[in-house]
């Protein structure tokens, strides 16, 4: 898969080394790296997401997901919500 970001710092950073001759340091944009964090953000409803603590103590968000129930051991099952609670429901049952 070929993934495109908006600001892609390695190729600014080649680029520059070939202008000067001296590659680094490069100053990079406020405003680029913005556009890249917009882009690497997952939209997700709130109700989903519950804060944490992250790497070096840094505040987190963590995607809450629920429990599934146990798989049946036999039989064709998909997987159903009934009443809000997710349930294997047997295919002849669909």
């Amino acid at each position: 898969m070929d993934i495109k970001i908006p600001v892609d710092f390695e190729a600014k950073v080649k680029a520059a080394s070939q202008v000067s001759g001296g590659g680094y340091p490069i100053q990079i944009s406020a405003t680029d790296l913005m556009r890249n964090f917009a882009y690497a953000t997952l939209l997700v409803d709130e109700k989903y997401v519950e804060s944490t603590t992250g790497v070096n103590g840094h505040e987190a968000r963590k995607l809450k997901m629920f429990s599934l129930p146990t798989m049946p051991d036999s039989g064709t099952h998909v997987l159903g919500a009934v009443d809000g609670t997710l349930q294997w429901l047997a295919t002849e049952e669909c």
